[in-house]
């Protein structure tokens, strides 16, 4: 029976690419305006709307929290469902656009980790609350032919239950690698993955802060960086220990397990 790192299991918007801030963000004002709603969110207005996971569920919490006010236009959709429905499928498409132009790069250091990961036999995994669609548009706008294709396995969208800050995603992914959680390691960049990941079994897990999470609490987290990094181009350790590495490698993310799992 194989032992130690058998798979890494990546989240994907903050933590393969940082989407947030010039992806999703501006998609979703797209369809706001599309639609003739005088909604609009700003950097930092989104910032706080990313406590919540899942697209449809932040335009609910966006009206609860900020437009109690809001009034639906029954001429043009029969129920807010509708509405939250169509505003997503538009954002989603407006989202995979930018992505088609090859306007959000992959944060540094991930195409070396994945090239890495994959010549070792290490199998990758994706566990993430955006759309099957956005990931797979996401990969393939990537400067490797055929990125998508090292992914065993995707764990996406609204193929469970509950979504992050809930272990649902987490423990699908495991499900179908058919692994245990002290085989993995688990790559997020969010207060919310890390309560995800945790609520999985997957306590060696490895925190890559994004413009957006940078302030969060990460608790739980066995390290936390501010980057994957490449040679020349460091990754800063903010909590653990890169134990004298330059940046994050195979053999620093097998410490990390065997530090949590033995």
């Amino acid at each position: 029976m194989q032992t130690g790192l058998q798979a890494l299991i990546f989240d994907v918007d903050g933590t393969l690419a940082d989407t947030e801030r010039d992806g999703h963000r501006p998609a979703f004002n797209a369809a706001f305006a599309e639609a003739g709603l005088d909604w609009h969110w700003s950097v930092e207005l989104y910032g706080e709307l990313l406590s919540v996971t899942g697209g449809k569920e932040r335009m609910r919490h966006y009206l609860s929290q900020y437009r109690p006010d809001f009034e639906l236009d029954k001429q043009a959709f029969s129920s807010l469902d509708g509405l939250i429905a169509h505003l997503h499928r538009r954002k989603t498409e407006h989202y995979l656009e930018r992505l088609g132009k090859g306007g959000i790069p992959l944060r540094t250091g991930v195409l070396r980790l994945l090239r890495e990961a994959r010549d070792a036999g290490v199998r990758l995994a994706i566990a993430t609350t955006t759309t099957p669609a956005n990931v797979t548009a996401l990969l393939e706008s990537g400067p490797e032919p055929g990125l998508v294709d090292w992914f065993e396995v995707i764990a996406a969208g609204d193929v469970v239950r509950e979504k992050k800050p809930a272990p649902d995603i987490f423990e699908l992914a495991l499900a179908q690698l058919n692994l245990p959680a002290s085989a993995c390691v688990a790559v997020e960049d969010s207060e919310n993955g890390v309560r995800s990941a945790l609520g999985a079994g997957l306590d060696a897990l490895l925190v890559t802060t994004s413009s957006y999470t940078e302030r969060q609490d990460f608790g739980g987290a066995t390290l936390v960086v501010d980057q994957l990094g490449e040679p020349g181009d460091p990754a800063r350790a903010l909590m653990g220990d890169l134990g004298g590495a330059e940046y994050v490698d195979l053999d620093v993310l097998r410490r990390l397990r065997e530090q949590v799992f033995g």
